[in-house]
């Protein structure tokens, strides 16, 4: 089974998709794709499909989301398959889960690139870092879940991925800048930062990229844009380490030309 995450909600058996067309069981099947190979609690489904207001019915209910679940891959499934539905999608004392490797699930895929990039950076291998960790960021085709409904436990899922993303995006930035792409850099930086705002990071590798691609004023207006906002929004300055930066490119200090510091 193919399941895909990062993005629209997508789950394949032998190219015919077992996704349902009705919410709760998509959010189950959404619960149960991110924790592939783990048991999911009865409790924490019904946390995700009812919060607190969870009906005296809900025990048979869930069983009815699974029954429709294990329909939809017994159909798909070849007629020689060695495994049948509830071997895929397998009942556990308290719980459900499903069977399957962790390859076939796009989160997971995105998780082994990006612990294989952390690791590159660790061994101060920067292309292979910039390599790696792009080649998780590429696995993404939009935001996670965007097609199911959340409730509270893949609210908090797809917090991490969403932050994980963001600190992935980052890292690879900063190989990138390390590797001397200033130039390239900056239109991608230049998005980011209008997409966040208040991402001081961010800010700080547009003002690097900037200023090592020849434009001082484009970093400085990036540092002007920042603490707009931050004045605005939080009322507060930009952080001690983003006004020493600021600081440096007014002077051209020559120790921005090296790698980058830590950010």
């Amino acid at each position: 089974m193919e399941i895909k995450v990062l993005g629209p909600l997508s789950a394949q058996e032998n190219g015919i998709s077992v996704v349902p067309t009705a919410a709760k069981p998509r959010q189950i099947l959404a619960v149960l794709a991110l924790q592939a190979g783990h048991v999911v609690t009865v409790s924490t489904l019904m946390e995700e499909i009812w919060g607190e207001a969870v009906p005296r019915s809900a025990a048979t209910t869930l069983q009815t989301y699974i029954l429709q679940l294990r329909r939809g891959i017994a159909a798909a499934l070849p007629r020689d398959a060695a495994r049948g539905a509830k071997d895929v999608l397998v009942t556990r004392h308290g719980g459900y889960l499903l069977d399957i490797p962790p390859g076939e699930v796009d989160a997971h895929e995105y998780e082994r690139f990006a612990a294989a990039g952390r690791a590159a950076l660790d061994a101060h291998d920067d292309r292979a870092a910039s390599d790696l960790l792009g080649r998780a960021l590429a696995v993404w085709r939009g935001p996670a879940l965007v097609d199911v409904r959340i409730g509270r436990v893949l609210e908090l899922e797809v917090l991490r991925v969403d932050q994980s993303r963001l600190a992935v995006l980052e890292r690879r930035v900063g190989a990138d800048l390390r590797l001397a792409r200033h130039c390239e850099l900056v239109p991608e930086l230049t998005v980011l930062t209008a997409r966040h705002p208040m991402h001081e990071n961010f800010c700080a590798l547009l003002m690097l990229a900037a200023y090592r691609s020849g434009n001082a004023w484009r970093a400085l207006q990036a540092f002007q844009q920042l603490r707009a906002t931050l004045v605005e929004e939080l009322g507060l300055e930009p952080s001690a380490r983003l006004q020493r930066l600021h600081q440096s490119i007014l002077v051209g200090d020559p120790a921005l030309e090296l790698e980058v510091a830590a950010l």
